[in-house]
């Protein structure tokens, strides 16, 4: 942190760069998703940047190196110089989807796939194998030096994106004024689940670093929990909840394993934020934390509704958390205080 200053983080939630990549729409989205972070950027000027899964639509991605979208996703923030990190959602490593009318008239039409180093053209230079958790990070990790993103322990393979990060005073490292923690909710090549291991991990990593709780804690990962059903908000928005819209039910995660009974019993944990479900944008309470989706940030992805990002502000004295949205026509909605 600044010293004197409060943190501000910026959430890009499903930006879907690369879907329907052969066609001159899927083109045309990210362009329109490009202008939504630089707008965002722009407005807040964040000290760091999330990008909380689905930042590729895997499936629709022709190339055998997807990390071209991604990079394509992530150079709003990078040009800017402000550091980030990732997490991965069930569209990030999905295999590629055949379209159905891909099969009928007027057929498989001409692919013009960008391969890097390719001497090939059209479909011998495509590749539908998909590209890996552990590749896309790879890429990320060792091609930008802002990215605080990390692979996270190998046990707990298949997924990848678990870890957490400590933000720290402006005093140094030794006076931490919040940690993140990042996990991946799985999909796309495994099934839709935060797993009973990474429940493990993060009791273990939690007691190590915090174990007297004195230390607020914030949790990102990309499918919400079945804990979002039980808090939705039916017909509207209505306090104690806060946001703009609510126009789909909650698609949750497979299974429940352990993780929220471990977040809800610790007062440390502030707030989860997810994305995943494109027509929702609360926060509502549950127990002694809140439950938080992001806004659909990228043109890509389902759903007609106006762009925007979750905007989180960290104060240190005294510890506050406050949320709002920043919309792409550069309106603020949604302000809640997250922990006072």
């Amino acid at each position: 942190m600044r010293a004197g200053a409060p943190f501000k983080i910026a959430i890009f939630a499903d930006l879907h760069f690369g879907e329907n990549a052969w066609t001159d729409w899927g083109p045309r989205q990210d362009v329109n998703s490009v202008k939504v972070m630089n707008t965002v950027l722009d407005d807040e000027n964040p000290d760091f940047v999330i990008y909380l899964g689905d930042v590729i639509t895997a499936n629709n991605i022709l190339i055998a190196n997807a990390s071209l979208y991604w990079d394509q996703a992530i150079s709003p923030t990078k040009s800017r110089g402000i550091p980030w990190a990732s997490v991965f959602g069930n569209h990030d490593d999905a295999l590629f989807e055949w379209p159905m009318e891909w099969f009928s008239a007027p057929g498989i039409p001409r692919l013009i796939c960008p391969e890097a180093n390719s001497t090939h053209s059209g479909a011998e230079a495509c590749s539908f194998r998909g590209t890996h958790r552990l590749e896309l990070m790879k890429h990320e990790i060792d091609h930008n030096a802002l990215s605080f993103s990390k692979n996270g322990p190998k046990e707990l393979w298949p997924s990848v994106s678990n870890y957490v990060l400590q933000v720290s005073s402006s005093d140094g490292p030794k006076s931490p004024v919040v940690y993140l923690y990042f996990l991946d909710s799985g999909g796309g090549s495994y099934p839709e689940v935060i797993s009973t291991a990474q429940a493990d991990w993060f009791r273990h990593k939690s007691d190590q670093i915090n174990p007297d709780l004195r230390v607020p804690e914030l949790i990102f990962w990309h499918i919400p929990s079945r804990a979002y059903k039980k808090v939705a908000p039916r017909f509207g928005i209505h306090r104690p909840c806060v946001g703009l819209i609510n126009k789909e039910g909650v698609a949750a995660q497979k299974a429940e394993l352990g993780i929220m009974k471990l977040l809800t019993k610790r007062p440390s944990v502030k707030a989860i934020f997810v994305g995943h479900n494109h027509g929702l944008d609360w926060c509502c309470p549950n127990e002694k934390l809140w439950l938080c989706f992001a806004r659909h940030t990228g043109y890509g992805g389902y759903g007609d509704w106006a762009r925007g990002a979750r905007i989180l502000e960290i104060t240190q004295k005294p510890f506050s958390v406050k949320s709002w949205i920043r919309m792409e026509d550069n309106v603020v909605h949604s302000r809640v205080v997250l922990s006072p």
